[in-house]
């Protein structure tokens, strides 16, 4: 099936008590047992299993898989949850190389909490192979792709990076959230693990949080962090599966929107005089272009911006948008606008006058026409 049909049916029966097309939502915190103490569903607990987290992983490993059909997911509270069970599934002493230009959640985690805990860490521009097979150890067991990166959009090439990674013995983690699987199929480029913040496009509305981690396949390495999510507890509620589940189905259509509308914003963007840097993989300028167009088959709906000046007037520009919405977070149907600087706090390494947004499902004249009145504000001040 392709992947339009998959997110419909993949796993996907009626109900066979009512016969509902829609699945139930199974809030049950435990299940009964036979007399002889057997689990006839295969049910004990929630944090173990619950049929809604199991039918959410099943479909999102499918989606992930494609052509490859083998893989696993593990479904967590929060995409920072499941970052964290990756980490966490490493022993003190092993090396993880990350990008420099990563999500500063995932970057706060590793310096705050893992680096204490014994984890090595490195942080290069992975859009450098160079660069990175410099910073490689024998004691390299992680490498995390981020691509596009957070906020700069910049473009990593996930089947060299993988070939460099898997020549010292170590695993190659991909945080696709950006992508999603509609556009970007880190496995059949050779990555071991896929990771995503559920919260963003594969939920798609803003109203659940959720992340989850995929393999491959159900090895050792897997087995692990299956254990951490059991036993540590960070697991998605039923409710946020059943919310993630149905965002999931329309992943396809959504994504072709938020593309198309983020390229041609983008298209509009690079022509403004206010504008001093446009940082999307769709626009031939960009240097991550044609390793994009290789491993992408949508460029997807996140741009940054950098306008003409600083701080003040990136502020001044969020401050004057009507239709983009000031708020953190991206993926949803509708469009975001952020000073990522302020957010990421006084160790941001964003440049002062970056403007990140989340393209949304709007109309994109609608989405011009505002974001021209908002750089309108710089000739007013």
């Amino acid at each position: 099936m392709r992947f339009e049909t998959q997110a419909i049916h993949a796993d996907h029966v009626s109900d066979p008590a009512t016969g509902a097309v829609t699945p139930p939502i199974q809030l049950s915190t435990t299940f009964e047992r036979e007399p002889d103490g057997s689990y006839p569903h295969g049910y004990v607990y929630i944090r173990t299993e619950n049929p809604n987290r199991i039918a959410l992983e099943r479909l999102l490993a499918t989606l992930e898989s494609g052509a490859e059909g083998a893989a696993e997911a593990a479904a967590f509270a929060s995409g920072s949850a499941a970052s964290a069970a990756v980490f966490q599934s490493l022993a003190p002493g092993d090396h993880v190389l990350a990008p420099s230009d990563v999500y500063h959640g995932t970057a706060r985690q590793l310096r705050s909490v893992f680096a204490p805990w014994g984890l090595e860490l490195d942080f290069v521009d992975m859009s450098d192979l160079s660069a990175v097979e410099a910073a490689l150890r024998p004691t390299t067991r992680l490498l995390w792709v981020e691509t596009p990166s957070n906020p700069l959009l910049k473009i990593s090439d996930i089947a060299a990076l993988c070939a460099l990674a898997h020549r010292v013995g170590a695993t190659v983690a991909c945080d696709n959230t950006w992508a999603t699987p509609a556009a970007q199929r880190p496995f059949e480029l050779g990555a071991d693990l896929v990771v995503h913040s559920t919260t963003k496009y594969l939920g798609g509305h803003s109203d659940t949080l959720g992340g989850v981690v995929i393999a491959r396949a159900g090895d050792q390495r897997f087995t692990r962090i299956r254990e951490i999510q059991g036993t540590l507890g960070a697991v998605l509620a039923p409710f946020d599966c059943w919310l993630t589940l149905r965002g999931a189905r329309t992943l396809a259509y959504r994504m072709r929107g938020h593309t198309e509308h983020a390229q041609t914003v983008a298209a509009f963007l690079a022509a403004h005089p206010a504008v001093a840097a446009v940082h999307y993989p769709g626009l031939p300028s960009h240097p991550g272009h044609a390793v994009a167009r290789r491993q992408m088959s949508l460029f997807g709906g996140m741009l940054s911006l950098q306008v003409q000046g600083g701080a003040r007037e990136a502020l001044a520009v969020a401050g004057a948008a009507r239709v983009f919405t000031r708020a953190t977070s991206l993926g949803g149907v509708e469009s975001l606008i952020e000073h990522r600087a302020s957010v990421e706090g006084p160790d941001s390494h964003t440049p002062q006058n970056l403007l990140r947004l989340s393209v949304g499902l709007e109309h994109p004249d609608d989405l011009i026409a505002d974001l021209d009145q908002a750089l309108a504000a710089l000739s007013r001040d």
